[in-house]
């Protein structure tokens, strides 16, 4: 009889195992009510394993969510708990306490019934959850460990409390989203991007993992090694995507994975130069002016031994002690991508990137300053910088609904696919303009001694009578060098999706005389809500300005190619002076 009942008390065992694992659900006491939840337990997860708690949004529930984020096979294969907590009245309190404290009581309770690990919950949410796991941030930043909202932020606008640790970040939305809109995600990033004290310029990847609708914006490393990422989604709407090859579920867990509330590792990031960097030179070696690396290291449980600094797989230096800086003194043509990695007092190691690059072009090359312009709506691109009269926008950075930034243009007929717009809001001399190269930007261009040609498409963007524009080149501290006024000879007509042609290509010719740092400007005119829209900018030397003319020749009976003194070819010259071979022709 003891041996019946003792297989009965094994096949009891068992089955209580058995309902363990997989789709669960339960309730806690939160607030003086009961509050439940649904939630999906890996077989064999065993003790101390990480969770996610995933919330639903407005007039959904905690079976919708799980069946939206779809995150199964990856906490099989992981080994997480995964928990979808029941709003109350299908909806988050987004500015006080009560859900707050639920989520308290749900972790306490989940610590004690499945043992997980306190210093490794994660916190999402999709649409009014996303809104909320924003809220938890502010609130409960010392019990997450790191947060992945989906198409929701605080639509009044994003604080970070100053008083939180640096916060992992990722965060996913659709661009074409039409009840949360994607043109609010880069404020609610930003707030952030600032706290973590984290490069303002992201890491960009398009068609991330071979996803041609995806675009993976990284923001990092900031303190304590976070990142801040931006999961763009192109022409995704209010939903959770799942397809080509890509879950959301899978990648807010491949993200969140990496962090604890446990840190141990030391860390290290540039703070000088900034991300993106690039040295252009036309006509001479790419200068690279005083490029000092400065890094910052620190160890949350120990001392900072070293870091050393790579150039590629390059030892520049080791430094012992801070400040940990390192000028390079000269840098090849190509990419360059310099490391840091910090070591501590117990061995253990952290890095941190920087890319560099350093281009030469070659004379007649020509080098497109647009190029950049392609899939940035809604932005304005690395290189580039942007004031209205208002606001000075300065690339790279996106998220903009209004004002100076780059449009894909659609319509049945366009001249150009790409244009970068700006506008002179009150008319204002010189108060419009759209510039490249600028002090403020990522992009430094050198030009050296030698004849230059600047070939550009431009239209205007709302302007039924055509207005003009002026191109400029100056040096990157003002002083006008060239100058040009026309007039373009199309107008799109105030929306992205109209068809325009007419648009042609202006070829403007000018001389450098002294090697410097440059900058290419369209200015609007000078009139209120004057614009102007630059579909394509290529800028190329096309040969040297003779430095010395030796000889003198009284006609042009001999042969070579006849130059003006501007540089331009001249087939049948007038009277004037005019340049063959390296000397100085004189026509009577």
């Amino acid at each position: 009889m003891k041996k019946i009942f003792l297989l009965i008390a094994v096949a009891c065992q068992a089955l209580s195992t058995a309902v363990l694992a997989g789709d669960i659900s339960g309730s806690v006491k939160s607030g003086g009510k009961t509050r439940t939840y649904i939630g999906y337990l890996p077989n064999n997860m065993g003790e101390g394993r990480p969770m996610l708690i995933s919330c639903h949004g407005m007039n959904q529930d905690g079976p919708y969510q799980k069946n939206m984020l779809d995150i199964k096979s990856v906490a099989d294969t992981a080994k997480f708990l995964t928990i979808f907590p029941q709003g109350e009245g299908k909806s988050w309190d987004i500015g006080g306490d009560k859900d707050i404290q639920f989520m308290k009581d749900l972790i306490d309770d989940m610590v004690d019934k499945y043992k997980i690990d306190r210093k490794r919950v994660y916190l999402s949410g999709f649409s009014m959850g996303g809104m909320f796991t924003y809220h938890a941030m502010n609130r409960i930043p010392d019990l997450i460990a790191a947060f992945a909202p989906i198409s929701g932020y605080p639509m009044g606008g994003t604080t970070a409390n100053a008083n939180a640790r640096p916060l992992p970040l990722i965060h996913t939305h659709g661009t074409t989203d039409d009840v949360v809109g994607f043109s609010g995600v880069q404020g609610a990033l930003n707030a952030w991007i600032k706290h973590n004290n984290c490069p303002t310029t992201a890491k960009v990847t398009q068609r991330y993992r071979n996803a041609s609708h995806i675009t993976r914006r990284v923001w990092g490393p900031g303190d304590n090694g976070v990142e801040v990422v931006l999961m763009e989604m192109a022409n995704k709407g209010h939903w959770i995507s799942n397809d080509n090859g890509v879950k959301t579920g899978d990648e807010i867990w491949r993200f969140c994975s990496r962090y604890s509330l446990d840190i141990k590792d030391p860390t290290v990031k540039f703070t000088s130069p900034q991300e993106g960097l690039s040295y252009v030179a036309f006509g001479g070696d790419p200068e690279v002016p005083g490029l000092t690396l400065t890094a910052k290291a620190s160890d949350p449980d120990g001392q900072v031994a070293k870091v050393t600094f790579y150039d590629g797989s390059e030892e520049l230096a080791v430094i012992d002690k801070a400040p940990y800086t390192y000028k390079v003194e000269q840098l090849a043509s190509g990419t360059h991508e310099f490391r840091a990695i910090v070591t501590d007092d117990e061995g253990r190691t952290g890095y941190n990137t920087l890319t560099v690059e350093v281009t030469k072009v070659a004379n007649n090359s020509n080098y497109g300053m647009h190029k950049v312009f392609t899939n940035n709506g809604g932005g304005v691109p690395a290189g580039w910088t942007t004031y209205d009269g208002k606001e000075k926008r300065t690339g790279p950075s996106s998220g903009y609904s209004t004002g100076s930034r780059v449009f894909q243009f659609t319509g049945e007929q366009h001249t150009f696919v790409w244009g970068l717009y700006t506008r002179n809001i009150d008319g204002k001399k010189k108060a419009g303009y759209a510039r490249y190269g600028a002090k403020e930007s990522p992009v430094s261009m050198t030009l050296y001694p030698g004849m230059y040609q600047l070939q550009t498409i431009t239209a205007n963007w709302n302007q039924p009578d055509l207005m003009p524009i002026t191109v400029a080149v100056e040096t990157v501290d003002g002083e006008e060098v060239f100058s040009q006024t026309f007039t373009p000879k199309a107008n799109i007509g105030n929306s992205a999706s109209n068809s325009f042609t007419g648009a042609t290509n202006e070829k403007l010719s000018f001389s450098i005389k002294e090697k410097g740092r440059y900058v290419v400007t369209y200015y609007t005119s000078d009139a209120s809500w004057a614009d102007l829209v630059v579909g394509s900018s290529f800028l190329k030397r096309t040969g040297d300005i003779p430095a010395a003319i030796a000889d003198v020749e009284a006609d042009g009976s001999a042969g070579g190619a006849l130059y003006n003194l501007s540089g331009l070819a001249v087939s049948s010259p007038t009277r004037g002076i005019y340049i063959r071979n390296g000397k100085k022709l004189v026509v009577k």
